[in-house]
């Protein structure tokens, strides 16, 4: 069974601070980390993540910088910050709420 895309896309941000909370990473690793997670139940293109990489960096909640890897190539690594961190909790503690509604009126309707 696939996941509705708009599911997904709701949860990227959430899923990104969270790869990202473990160890900072460049973003095709970013995007197989997650993929890996998903079990084929959907898959990241690169590109998919990117816009909102840019967009999470302005907001405070990544950083990033350029390092070299050990084959010679420039990859730009994103970092959680502090402020990335407390958005990832809260995010989590949303998501969290918002499982709970739908299991308890699952329950209810007998789905």
């Amino acid at each position: 069974m696939n996941v509705n895309k708009e599911l997904v896309g709701a949860s990227t941000s959430v899923l990104l601070l969270k790869v990202l909370s473990r160890q900072s990473n460049y973003g095709y690793e970013i995007v197989r980390s997650v993929n890996e997670l998903a079990g084929n139940v959907y898959s990241w293109q690169e590109g998919t993540i990117y816009p909102v990489l840019r967009k999470m960096e302005k907001e405070g909640l990544l950083t990033s910088s350029w390092e070299t890897a050990e084959n010679g190539r420039e990859r730009k690594y994103y970092h959680i910050t502090v402020k990335g961190r407390e958005a990832l909790r809260e995010a989590t503690a949303e998501w969290w709420k918002f499982y709970t509604i739908v299991m308890k009126t699952a329950e209810a309707t007998g789905a």
